[in-house]
């Protein structure tokens, strides 16, 4: 029980900020429609002007909410992480019995829920606006969801260790991750168009997985199984790497000091 509302105060005092912050409420779901709306005009645009027969609202614009699921979890860990290091707060909380498990499972249930609203405003506009069907992927749709869901967090709590490593300057190296791994995941491209060596990475990359399952439903084939399985067997592997190294960066940061950077204290 104590466990559970350590965890729940973590979720509680972000949901204080929102509600009283629009700043921090509008990108939740501003930055995804300005997105999907982009983007749903311009898959609109290459269907009037192509002969090829080929639906581009599934490929690009279902590839693109995709994405930005991935994108907005993995942000959305490191922000909720990133309101402590602004605030000068984060040594406080752990100047409370709260542990370093408990603080991660809030970092990941407020991003689970935030995401989740940017989640809904992208499907209602893709699918009235734009006429997405998710029937389209059918029940695949939602391992897809979850195997991005997973591999967001992993890359969440790594940027957090990362930042609590190098100190909160070292912020900006978090925020481009996910550009730097869309042309290695087939965002929007089989995986065949790219050079061996890229494949090789891809291959250890789960989102990889889903894209090209994602194309193989379009183009009238089946999922595979094992390749589904591969890929949330990573993204497992790496949330739980990412939860290793947090933990290891946080008991450096006490031997050596550094976690005094982080103090309400410092000003430097």
């Amino acid at each position: 029980m104590k466990s559970f509302r350590r965890i729940a105060a973590i979720v509680l005092r972000h949901f204080y900020l929102l509600r009283g912050s629009p700043a921090r409420l509008l990108p939740l779901f501003a930055w995804v429609a300005v997105d999907i709306l982009l983007w749903g005009f311009i898959t609109r645009y290459l269907n009037t002007v192509t002969k090829s027969g080929l639906n581009f609202v599934p490929t690009l614009l279902g590839a693109v909410l995709l994405w930005d699921v991935f994108t907005r979890v993995m942000h959305g860990v490191a922000a909720v992480f990133f309101e402590d290091v602004w605030a000068r707060n984060f040594l406080n909380m752990f100047a409370t019995p709260l542990s370093i498990s408990q603080y991660l499972t809030g970092l990941v249930i407020t991003s689970s829920a935030t995401s989740l609203v940017g989640l809904i405003v992208m499907l209602v506009l893709a699918t009235t606006v734009f006429g997405l069907s998710f029937f389209t992927y059918g029940l695949m749709f939602f391992p897809f969801l979850v195997v991005l869901f997973l591999f967001g967090i992993a890359l969440g709590i790594f940027g957090c260790a990362l930042v609590l490593r190098l100190g909160p300057a070292s912020e900006w190296l978090i925020w481009p991750v996910p550009a730097l791994l869309s042309p290695f995941a087939g965002v929007f491209y089989p995986l065949a168009t790219l050079p061996r060596w890229m494949q090789w990475i891809s291959s250890l990359l789960p989102p990889a997985y889903v894209f090209e399952g994602m194309r193989r439903i379009l183009a009238g084939g089946t999922v595979s199984g094992f390749a589904m399985a591969v890929g949330t067997g990573l993204a497992a592997v790496y949330i739980l790497l990412a939860c290793g190294y947090f933990v290891s960066v946080y008991h450096h940061a006490q031997r050596t000091g550094l976690i005094a950077r982080y103090s309400a204290e410092t000003l430097s």
